[in-house]
């Protein structure tokens, strides 16, 4: 099965040292290299809540002419826990009603969203309890400007996909959905057609990056030895790294999946972060999708 292919802003936002780009000229660049829509960055320096009032919001709809779009979110639902006096959860649902605001100006059809890192303070069941009030509310917020909320198993709360399933079944709010990847459960070591196929129901949009991992070792000198650490992660072109995406892919397509899928470049890259680079990684990820 095709899916829209869709360009991640934040891959040429310049924020690992690679090269930078505007986000309009981002658009015009996901067209040249084959892709149907783009995936926004919602943060400086692409769409900014605060940058983008009406006018910059109606000309960059006019760019995006209809075109397939998922706005990126940027939350953290747990940080600041250890004061308690600060009104997490509405500062939260806050930006997030904002961010769907902001898609549905821009003609975007889904906010992508992260759960929370595990915080040092609290227990675990709390923050637990807080992100699924927090993606509950913002969930029903955002369906009143006719956006879907998609959470991304990127965080620690809800990374495992297991997981995930639990927490959208305790936000419990039909327009609360899932963007699942396929990294997270590739580096747990889980079957990526078993867990793809699972969420599939549950997911209207995936992100798309693949990895080559680097053996990490620390010297003793006690020992005059190393011993080893865990490995780092270094991206590298669609095909070439350790994900199964083609088992992941099947078991989408098996699951019923038809939603969007977006590439993204958002960590160091092995052969450097220059435009041609860039380019090419791109290319080599719409050329993959197309041989399905």
């Amino acid at each position: 099965m095709t899916h829209p292919l869709l360009l991640h802003s934040v891959s040429y936002a310049g924020l690992w040292g690679q090269a930078a780009l505007g986000v309009e000229a981002v658009v015009d660049r996901a067209a040249d290299l084959g892709f149907d829509g783009v995936m926004l960055m919602a943060k400086r320096p692409h769409v900014s809540p605060l940058d983008y009032g009406p006018a910059e919001r109606e000309r960059l709809r006019r760019k995006l002419d209809g075109k397939p779009v998922v706005l990126a979110g940027y939350c953290n639902l747990t940080g600041d826990l250890e004061h308690g006096e600060i009104p997490h959860r509405e500062l939260n649902v806050v930006y997030l009603e904002e961010l769907a605001r902001l898609a549905a100006d821009l003609g975007a059809t889904s906010v992508r969203v992260f759960t929370g890192y595990e915080h040092p303070s609290g227990n675990w069941a709390a923050q637990w309890r807080l992100i699924a009030d927090t993606l509950r509310e913002a969930a029903e917020r955002a369906e009143a400007h006719g956006v879907a909320l998609g959470i991304q198993n990127h965080h620690d709360h809800a990374v495992g996909w297991r997981s995930l399933l639990d927490l959208l079944a305790a936000v419990g709010h039909p327009n609360a959905k899932a963007m699942f990847d396929a990294w997270a459960p590739a580096l747990h070591g889980e079957d990526l057609r078993e867990c793809a196929r699972a969420l599939a129901p549950h997911t209207i949009h995936t992100t798309v990056a693949d990895y080559q991992l680097r053996p990490r070792h620390r010297y003793q000198p006690a020992l005059v030895n190393y011993e080893p650490a865990p490995p780092y992660t270094v991206a590298v072109p669609m095909g070439e790294g350790t994900i199964n995406y083609r088992a992941f892919f099947t078991g989408l397509d098996e699951g019923g999946f038809t939603g969007t899928v977006s590439y993204e470049m958002c960590s160091p890259l092995a052969g450097g972060g220059d435009l041609a680079t860039l380019d090419r990684y791109a290319r080599r990820f719409v050329e993959w999708m197309m041989v399905g």
